[in-house]
């Protein structure tokens, strides 16, 4: 009984030591983060820059609190160049704005 005890606690604190850092981390990095925008920003426009703040901050829409990357992006069109803001969760990396500057 005492043995299955100490080989649960065992396997348990390991499980623990080994998933914990995963589990702490919820945030994805500022890196991925433009990435993600990059990415479905590119759909519609050509981007001919980018940037990101590393520190996230909080923002409200719609009366629900998100922690965000705040970030910019330079866009080329046939009339010139056009900067965009944007705002993308930290969790997910989901584009919550673009709006243009």
């Amino acid at each position: 009984m005492i043995k299955r005890f100490v080989a649960g606690l065992g396997i348990g604190l390991a499980a623990g030591y080994l998933l914990g850092p995963t589990l702490k981390c919820d945030k994805i990095s500022p890196e991925k983060a433009l990435k993600e925008v990059k990415k479905v920003v590119s759909r519609k426009y050509a981007i001919s820059g980018s940037w990101i703040h590393m520190i996230p901050e909080t923002i409200e829409r719609n009366n629900i609190s998100y922690t965000v990357y705040r970030g910019g992006l330079s866009t080329t069109t046939e009339e010139g160049t056009k900067q965009y803001e944007f705002f993308v969760d930290t969790k997910s990396g989901t584009l919550l704005d673009l709006l243009a500057s």
